[in-house]
């Protein structure tokens, strides 16, 4: 029997040549998970295209899956996922911005943003944030092209069973083996000598099995070099996302390991 296609993808709301949508393949079998390769996607477009291809796969996306339920009320927007990502699709970028910059100049300082049940326990940032990182446009460019695609979203939305789409966060894995040490830039200036070692004392923590998931990766030495040389970090964060597809899949239908308890409008980080 072949392994099940296991998927990590590092997301880019813009993705492009400098910086495009990393998607990092893999299968696991006996707590081991095999890196098979990393793909590039250069476009939204072609995002979609890689999404609509008829194959069974099961995925963590880098990216949130859906907006805090304060946010949604305070603004009179679908309380219902699938209708609520129509119409926050429907809207641009600086349509966003404003509602979400108005929201939050109405609140007292360190309340401004509004957040998830999932955001602390993963210490992820609120999905209605805009800048560094803009996972506002995020969600905006990446879940109606889930939706579209006829995905399988588990506890928000109904798809091909085939094709299973979860939301992944690379940073709960990262600080879980790092802790507060930091393993990538995009800023040329900060890629340092700390950050070069701190990628390789996380991969290496990874294929030692030291995490929670008790999974351990395996990749050939040109793969590991490729991780480590990447100082942007996008293609590591592609495998971290690999390894909480890879434990989500061992959890199994129907929630693959998301809380039942979980706000079905919200979404869930898998492994929070």
């Amino acid at each position: 029997m072949t392994p099940a296609v296991l998927i990590g993808c590092d997301f880019s709301s813009s993705p492009s040549h400098r910086k495009p949508i990393v998607m990092a393949t893999g299968s696991a079998a006996k707590g081991r998970v095999l890196l098979a390769g990393l793909e590039c996607i250069e476009s939204l477009d072609g995002f979609a295209h890689w999404l609509s291809q008829p194959r069974a796969w099961t995925a963590a996306f880098d990216f949130p899956f859906g907006l805090p339920r304060e946010l949604v009320a305070h603004l009179g927007w679908p309380q219902r996922w699938p209708e609520l990502i129509r119409h926050y699709a429907a809207l641009t970028r600086p349509e966003i911005r404003a509602l979400f910059a108005a929201f939050c100049d109405a609140r007292p300082p360190g309340q401004k943003f509004a957040h998830r049940a999932a955001d602390r326990p993963a210490g992820s940032s609120p999905s209605m944030k805009w800048v560094n990182p803009p996972v506002a446009y995020m969600l905006h460019a990446g879940v109606p092209r889930l939706l579209a695609a006829g995905v399988h979203l588990p506890g928000l939305h109904d798809g091909d069973v085939s094709r299973v789409a979860l939301e992944g966060y690379p940073g709960l894995l990262a600080r879980e083996l790092l802790g507060s040490r930091s393993y990538k830039s995009d800023d040329k200036a900060k890629q340092t000598p700390e950050r070069l070692i701190a990628r390789k004392d996380l991969i290496t923590a990874l294929e030692h099995g030291q995490s929670r998931l008790g999974l351990r990766l395996k990749v050939s030495h040109a793969q590991r070099d490729a991780l480590i040389d990447d100082a942007s970090g996008d293609r590591l964060d592609a495998v971290l996302c690999l390894m909480q597809a890879a434990w989500a899949a061992g959890q199994g239908a129907p929630l693959y390991g998301l809380p039942p308890q979980m706000d079905r409008l919200e979404g869930w980080i898998v492994t929070a």
